[in-house]
């Protein structure tokens, strides 16, 4: 049996009223006889029907969507296409949608078609319309219950927030066939849930958690389930929740159909769940909603957020409704007061209050009874309110998912909408997630931001990267020489790749050459410190990594007479890789004592010549075909 879980009874981060939670036991489906069903009602529109392939891809790509699976069906373009009857049509065009989303375009056919869909969507995208319509055709196809019957459609969502959304959305347009929907949640009343799931109801959303209590105390079952949606599952994984969604998807019937909202790193476990199912993404996964203009102001510790706030809110409110966040409930609170002395109604949710109360603060503020809502990030997800305007981020969040689907709470539905953050220039490491969050929605990020982000050292690490890897492509085969490391400092030489030998043949030199001129330019140069390329000084430099950024004071090693000997033997690159690995002489032998203007033996320093009888003499060259010996 998996680990027993917690139910989430309040915030999200903190656990008021704990209660350990089962999943579900295992349920043999061979020894079940179920009836069948239809899940397939669409029609494809004669002008949808004659689109080419091409066509279908650019309209596609206007939508933004990308689609995968096998043999999807085609995106449409308005809601005629979709093959709706008269009531339901009244009722979408009462809600006041004009034309499908994105995501209803492409996923709602799917739906229709029976397919299960993996939906990966930006917040406000209208994706909770796109499960639900299709559901009310499907369910007016099915058999009417009986008692004692389960729901015909499951809807599970991670909060009780969410839950309710959905349930408010599925009970408006329910209404137009008398179908009943219950909602059931973590902190709601036992009875009053168990007592609605008995009578009946056609669709029930709720949290995983209580639904398993539910189906544990015999109010309700899940045989009658042919339509399953799993809202914002990577949530509920995120809670933990895995082998509860997994031992309630394996109590429905395995012919039902699936529909999830899911993120990419769990999608494994959603194949899991749903049959071929037809994945459609809408812009990037975690990107933000370009319907919302985002503005970002990085302020210093203290009053200045304050100061902001009063100086801006009237302008706010005069727009719409205001919804400001606010990262801990005792700051909540106190930020509520101090707004509400300033003569402002003003709405306050958190994670200590009952849901009762929240319930009251959130129909006041959809009704505009205050023009202001303070909030924890409890209000982050789920909270669908179209005429809010405004989002002020007075804290950051947490994480950059709950920064996105915190604006979200604007710009719904294709709506325009403005989200403010206002940032601490203590606050670098999420500087960083909010430029990169900035730059998913192709939204203008300020100097100020750019310069807090560069301070923090991932950051700028994965930007330095990111202009280096530009940089590979157009310098040879990509090699760069590192300073301290032997490179030249000349910048006007040119480079040569890393990886090839950096040695050149020494100059024409041999028996044709004046042995006597050769040696007394060696001792010349050596005796004035005058020293040219391929000598011992050069030599010595490149085998220790000497150039100019390193210290001019390190004092240079002096030869002996045993370690230059001949200028034939330095020009031939011999000397460099005897003093490289280790040997201070000629042949690997110990250098001899250091010469200080002492001059060979035989040498007239006047003349500048060796005398006659020292004069060296040129041994005979011995064949390996002589046999003198």
């Amino acid at each position: 049996m998996s680990h027993p879980l917690l139910e989430w009874a309040t915030d999200i981060f903190v656990v008021l009223h704990a209660q350990i939670i089962d999943p579900l036991p295992p349920l043999d489906h061979s020894e079940i006889d179920y009836v069948k069903f239809n899940k397939n009602f669409y029609e494809e529109h004669e002008d949808i029907r004659n689109l080419l392939y091409p066509q279908i891809q650019d309209l596609r790509e206007k939508l933004g969507i990308r689609v995968s699976g096998i043999d999807p069906p085609k995106p449409v373009t308005s809601f005629a296409h979709f093959g709706f009857d008269e009531n339901l049509m009244k009722a979408v065009r009462k809600a006041g949608y004009e034309k499908p989303t994105p995501i209803q375009a492409q996923g709602i056919p799917v739906a229709l078609s029976g397919r299960d869909i993996i939906g990966i969507a930006k917040t406000g995208s209208g994706k909770t319309a796109a499960f639900l319509w299709p559901l009310f055709v499907h369910i007016m196809d099915q058999k009417e219950l009986e008692p004692g019957d389960g729901p015909i459609g499951l809807i599970c969502a991670p909060t009780r927030e969410l839950s309710q959304q959905i349930y408010q959305e599925a009970k408006k347009f329910g209404k137009i066939y008398n179908i009943n929907v219950v909602c059931a949640y973590g902190g709601g009343n036992m009875w009053e849930q168990c007592k609605a799931c008995e009578e009946g109801a056609e669709i029930i959303v709720c949290t995983p958690g209580r639904l398993i209590d539910l189906v544990k105390k015999k109010a309700t079952k899940l045989n009658r389930v042919t339509y399953m949606v799993f809202d914002e599952a990577d949530r509920m994984f995120d809670m933990g929740f895995e082998p509860q969604v997994r031992s309630i998807a394996n109590h429905v019937r395995p012919d039902r159909q699936g529909s999830a909202t899911f993120k990419k790193r769990i999608e494994r476990l959603a194949r899991d769940i749903l049959r071929d199912p037809i994945r459609v993404l809408q812009g990037d996964i975690g990107e933000a909603n370009e319907d919302v203009t985002q503005v970002v102001y990085v302020m210093p510790p203290g009053p200045a957020k304050w100061k902001w706030l009063m100086s801006h809110l009237v302008e706010f409110t005069t727009v719409g409704t205001v919804l400001i966040f606010v990262t801990k409930k005792a700051n909540s609170e106190e930020l509520a007061s101090n707004v509400t002395a300033r003569d402002f109604k003003v709405g306050l949710m958190h994670g200590d209050m009952s849901q009762t109360e929240r319930n009251e603060v959130i129909q006041a503020f959809k009704k505009k009874e205050m023009p202001i809502l303070i909030a924890t990030d409890v209000a982050a997800r789920g909270l669908d309110i179209p005429h809010i305007r405004t989002v002020v981020n007075y804290d950051i969040a947490r994480d950059i998912d709950t920064h996105t689907h915190r604006i979200g709470r604007t710009g719904r539905a294709g709506t325009k909408g403005t989200a403010y953050t206002l940032i601490s220039t203590k606050e670098k490491d999420f500087a960083g997630h909010l430029v990169r969050n900035l730059e998913g929605a192709n939204q203008h990020v300020p100097q100020e931001l750019m310069d807090l982000a560069m301070q923090n050292p991932w950051f700028k690490k994965s930007r330095f990267k990111q202009q280096k890897a530009k940089k590979l492509n157009t310098d040879s085969l990509g090699f760069r020489e590192r300073p301290g490391l032997g490179a030249g400092s000349d910048g006007n030489k040119e480079k040569k790749p890393k990886g090839f030998a950096t040695w050149e043949p020494p100059k024409a030199s041999g028996p044709q050459s004046d042995r006597v001129s050769a040696l007394k330019a060696a001792f010349s140069s050596q005796f004035q410190h005058s020293f040219v390329t391929a000598s011992a000084e050069t030599a010595w430099k490149g085998s220790t990594g000497i150039n100019e950024y390193t210290n001019p004071e390190v004092e240079k090693p002096d030869y002996g007479s045993g370690s230059i000997q001949h200028a034939s033997v330095i020009n031939s690159g011999i000397m460099q890789e005897k003093v490289a690995s280790g040997g201070g002489g000629v042949g690997g032998m110990p250098a001899g004592p250091p010469m200080h203007n002492v001059p060979p033996p035989g040498y007239n320093e006047e003349a500048g010549t060796f005398n006659d009888d020292q004069t060296p003499k040129k041994r005979k060259r011995r064949s390996r075909w002589d046999n003198s010996d």
